[in-house]
């Protein structure tokens, strides 16, 4: 295995870039309660076109450490959107029954450009060749929705923009993703009791052929029950098993991860709620032997509805937009270098819509990630903590129109060196002023 300069750029993708999970997208990207206007009515369906601008700065795009010639730069935002689907629960009658076929499909992209402030002049010249467009197109039909026998299909595709510490756009993550899968559910008993099974596809292709034996494909099969023994609890399992699968298997190897899982989610109250899950994870690399993980793995969070939900189902605590949560996760994911990464997280996040104008989401998390011995590079192994924290603000003048503001802090802290000198500590800290037309 060659020690090449793109090789080190993997291992800072695999152990200092912040995980996949914690998305860097704009919020109202990442949820679409935040995303939508009021809509258009066309007959059956609902339009919500849209664009948002934001500009701001951004101290370290290339995830540098602090003596490694981190890029201060000016970046500019623009992201339009659209999403279609059947009409929502506001616009049908009252009482009336959810339509047996329920269908939802969006995009949007984003396009960046970088005005670079400071740094080195070499460093300057490569942050202005970063501008690029990424985005996502996805949809999703429901099929009998609230009845005995249910299902769905889904798929999509993405183009993360991800740059590397070198600076050079050939050398960068820049990765296509497709997904898609199917569910179907059973729900006897007026809703007492349900249990669902799935199939979900991952891929992943580098544009950079520098990476391109990092190309990947998941398949994945899940398995998740319910069973609610009083009106707002319910005992909850979710198994996984997945397949993961290098065709070009140089820098790494196929595994066939499997968890399991088994919990309570209930509404203490109309105003708490509760969620534990634990149950156990492995990692089987192939061929053997390789570091497995091989552990416990869970969440634990408590929500405060801070808007009371009136409703039965335990699972309506996940829809207030008014709430303040707590909670830990700890679980591993594949890693593009060597095998695993294990994350132990805890994390708080609150969101509030005062008046129906002003929606504020403060969130953040400290985690430790841990990585087993990498030979030659990393003989002792590595464990970090990752610090993430963000607050977005956003007044709504209209239904279709605010302006925001979003601040957010990363670091990665380790003194970990790898043995060709690079450094895995870095800083990074965004701040953007930006407005958002909405229907």
């Amino acid at each position: 295995m060659s020690r090449s300069l793109p090789f080190a750029t993997v291992v800072l993708l695999a152990i200092a870039i912040p995980n996949v999970s914690w998305a860097q997208t704009q919020p109202w990207l990442e949820d679409r309660r935040y995303t939508e206007g009021p809509g258009i009515q066309v007959g059956d369906f609902e339009l919500h076109p849209g664009v948002a601008a934001e500009f701001g700065y951004d101290s370290n795009y290339f995830y540098r450490s602090n003596d490694e010639d981190p890029i201060g730069t000016l970046r500019l935002r623009i992201t339009p959107s659209f999403s279609v689907s059947t009409l929502g629960l506001q616009r049908r009658e009252p009482g009336t029954p959810p339509p047996w076929v329920q269908f939802r499909a969006g995009i949007h992209a984003t396009y960046d450009e970088f005005f670079p402030v400071s740094g080195s002049e070499a460093g300057q010249d490569e942050m202005r060749d970063q501008r690029n467009v990424g985005g996502r197109a996805d949809f999703q039909v429901d099929f009998a929705p609230g009845r005995v026998v249910f299902g769905n299909v889904h798929g999509g595709v993405t183009r993360a923009i991800e740059a590397s510490n070198t600076g050079q756009q050939a050398e960068s993550f820049n990765r296509v993703i497709p997904d898609g899968g199917a569910e179907i559910g059973f729900a006897p008993g007026g809703g007492l009791f349900d249990w669902r099974f799935g199939y979900n596809f991952t891929g992943t292709f580098f544009e950079s052929s520098a990476f391109t034996n990092l190309n990947n494909f998941n398949h994945e099969f899940t398995t998740r029950g319910r069973w609610r023994f009083l009106p707002r609890s319910a005992l909850t399992f979710d198994g996984r098993f997945s397949i993961i699968d290098y065709p070009d298997p140089v820098d790494k190897t196929d595994s066939h991860p499997m968890r399991a899982r088994l919990g309570y989610n209930g509404l203490i109250t109309n105003s708490f709620a509760l969620l534990v899950m634990g149950g156990w994870g492995a990692s089987f690399y192939t061929p053997t032997p390789q570091e497995d993980f091989d552990s416990f793995i869970g969440q634990a969070e408590v929500k405060w509805l801070i808007t009371p939900s009136p409703a039965m189902d335990p699972q309506a605590a996940s829809l207030s937009l008014s709430s303040l949560a707590a909670g830990f996760f700890r679980d591993f994911a594949d890693s593009y270098i060597g095998t695993y990464e294990e994350i132990d997280r805890g994390y708080v996040k609150f969101s509030y819509m005062f008046a129906g104008r002003f929606l504020l989401v403060v969130d953040g998390g400290v985690a430790a990630v841990i990585h087993p011995d990498i030979p030659d590079l990393l003989p002792d192994g590595n464990t970090a903590v990752r610090v993430d924290a963000s607050v977005f603000g956003e007044y709504r003048f209209f239904d279709f129109f605010g302006v925001n503001a979003t601040v957010r802090y990363d670091t990665n802290i380790t003194d970990a060196v790898l043995t060709d000198g690079e450094e895995l500590q870095w800083q990074r800290f965004q701040a953007y002023l930006g407005a958002r037309l909405m229907w």
